[in-house]
């Protein structure tokens, strides 16, 4: 599902992310929280109706922005950079003040307000949002929290879940599903014992969450361990991983059993100039700004069916419009990632119910492009 992080797709109409077939997008509680404040949304009548989105919208918790803004953003962990010495949200101003019992206590960066974020609030924005799912609150712990530090975490956020639930139970929109979240960090029995927690509850369906380790054979180890320990507890409820987007990624998550994604990498690199493509070796990326692009006269991908490519539009001339900082590149590069995304995931779940998902992934992990890709707006 794409972010839609404050009541959009950046740089789309939901018209075109509908087009592309999507049908679920994630909005971000903690920043409509800020700006424009759940009320006005309410007023609108729900994020739905605000931003022209007729399909399913999903909600998170705000618990990511705990994490982001005492440790930094899951990028800055993995590459060794911490909160320690920059700011300490990815937006100016914002910091957190202190992580209690009740909730979590920050400073706004929109007008530098201390703000106190708790399980309930969190529920009761969710709502005013019209969310389809709502995300239980929690905190992500980073990799480098101790054992000790992350089993209390974890433990917290499992009352914080019974806060949520009970909230959601005498308050909730009726048709508003809620889904718990399974920490633990990279400790297995920790990760165990949150899976068998939050199977244990009434949500209708589980998400992984926290930092997954210190690189991705580590995320992908602590993953499978999770998926494993939520199927033999619920079986029957849907699987979300959260924040994981990589395409290499995608393709090991539902090889485990992972349902559904969300992840901003799509639509962040394609306003940095970068085109997903069929090339592991490059890790699915083709980097347009450079210059080795400034006479190419093909097209970004042959055979794909986004506005980029069936318009024939060359990636000379892409690499023209980012180098003049024109948003017209941008604009078209994110089509054109979503649009290998929604293909990506096209063809993985065809091959599921065909029961060729090992031929797929094996073809795609080749560096073959997605069938979708071909025939998807013939």
């Amino acid at each position: 599902m794409p972010l839609a992080t404050r009541g959009a797709v950046k740089g789309l109409q939901s018209e075109e992310v509908g087009a592309l077939g999507f049908e679920l997008i994630l909005a971000n509680t903690f920043h409509l929280l800020l700006a424009p404040g759940p009320e006005l949304v309410e007023e609108a009548g729900g994020l739905h109706q605000l931003m022209r989105w007729p399909r399913a919208i999903v909600s998170d918790s705000g618990g990511f922005q705990i994490f982001s803004m005492g440790h930094g953003t899951v990028a800055d962990e993995i590459k060794g950079r911490g909160a320690r010495g920059r700011r300490t949200s990815t937006e100016a101003g914002g910091a957190l003040l202190a992580i209690e019992e009740e909730g979590v206590r920050f400073r706004s960066y929109v007008d530098g307000r201390e703000r106190f974020l708790r399980p309930e609030s969190s529920m009761a924005v969710q709502a005013k949002l019209g969310s389809d799912i709502a995300l239980a609150f929690d905190e992500c712990t980073p990799y480098h929290a101790t054992r000790e530090y992350t089993a209390r975490s974890a433990q917290r956020t499992h009352r914080w879940l019974e806060r949520c639930l009970r909230w959601h139970a005498h308050h909730g929109p009726r048709e508003q599903a809620l889904y718990g979240i399974v920490q633990g960090g990279v400790y297995d029995d920790l990760r165990s014992e949150s899976a068998q927690t939050v199977a244990a509850s009434p949500c209708d369906g589980i998400a992984i969450g926290g930092s997954l380790g210190a690189d991705k054979q580590q995320m992908r180890e602590v993953v499978a361990f999770t998926i494993r320990e939520v199927a033999r507890h619920a079986p029957e409820r849907p699987r979300h991983l959260l924040g994981i987007g990589d395409v290499d990624d995608l393709i090991t998550g539902v090889q485990l059993g992972v349902d559904t994604f969300d992840c901003a990498i799509p639509t962040r690199l394609g306003r940095h100039g970068v085109a997903l493509v069929p090339d592991p070796e490059a890790r699915w990326r083709m980097d347009l700004a450079k210059g080795r692009f400034s006479r190419a006269p093909e097209p970004i991908l042959d055979g794909c069916g986004c506005p980029a490519c069936a318009g024939r539009y060359s990636r000379a001339y892409l690499h023209y419009l980012l180098r003049a900082g024109e948003l017209t590149a941008v604009r078209l590069l994110t089509l054109h990632n979503l649009n290998f995304i929604a293909r990506l995931m096209d063809d993985l779940r065809e091959s599921i119910k065909a029961g060729t998902l090992a031929d797929a992934t094996a073809a795609l992990r080749a560096g073959a492009a997605p069938e979708a890709l071909r025939s998807y707006f013939e």
